[in-house]
């Protein structure tokens, strides 16, 4: 749970990694206290892996970011204009070392949530720290909702044993919500207004 809003650099043990998602080649360097260092996870894989790129344009912003997987992937096979948040430090340098690693031009925040964000976007595409708790979730993802233009939409995954179906439930009372993909308990799931 650390590694999501600590901001610790007394140990650092970066490593450059090898990732290829949709036979698309990529390096990026992870470390310490941020959000899977080991590699790639599975659920922002399998959300990666599921994105219809072709209708993704406009202005991005990957919702904690990390190291910087989604919005690096989507900058690189897109004409977006792609932003970047996240709350740790940390990850968030490793997000610009990785842009250029990967020669693409991002814009990187500092923000808790949207709280240095008042820009509204096309789409927003998020991993969300699930334990956080449900409540702080739904305020990620509401606030996310409140932060998308007209016709924008919300693209996140969650695990099946953390709360995807009630999540479904809960968002479908006043929004359009569809299931992108099922994958071995993760679910991609796109929220969107009426």
């Amino acid at each position: 749970m650390n590694h999501y809003f600590t901001n610790d650099y007394s140990k650092t043990d970066e490593k450059m990694i090898k990732v290829i998602i949709n036979d698309e080649h990529f390096k990026f360097i992870t470390d310490r206290n941020t959000f899977s260092k080991s590699g790639l996870d599975f659920g922002t894989r399998s959300l990666l892996e599921n994105l219809d790129l072709k209708s993704i344009k406009g202005d991005i912003l990957d919702l904690g970011c990390g190291w910087g997987p989604i919005g690096i992937y989507i900058k690189k096979l897109t004409e977006s204009n792609v932003f970047m948040s996240d709350v740790n430090i940390k990850a968030l340098n490793l997000s610009k070392k990785n842009a250029q690693i990967n020669k693409v031009d991002v814009n990187v925040i500092e923000s808790n949530s949207f709280e240095n964000i008042n820009n509204k976007f096309d789409y927003i595409i998020t991993n969300p720290p699930i334990r956080i708790g449900k409540d702080k979730l739904y305020e990620i993802l509401n606030s996310s909702l409140n932060h998308l233009k007209e016709n924008g939409k919300l693209y996140f995954v969650i695990n099946k044993n953390q709360g995807a179906k009630s999540t479904i439930k809960d968002f479908s009372k006043n929004y359009k919500v569809e299931v992108i993909k099922k994958n071995k308990g993760f679910f991609i799931i796109c929220i969107q207004n009426r």
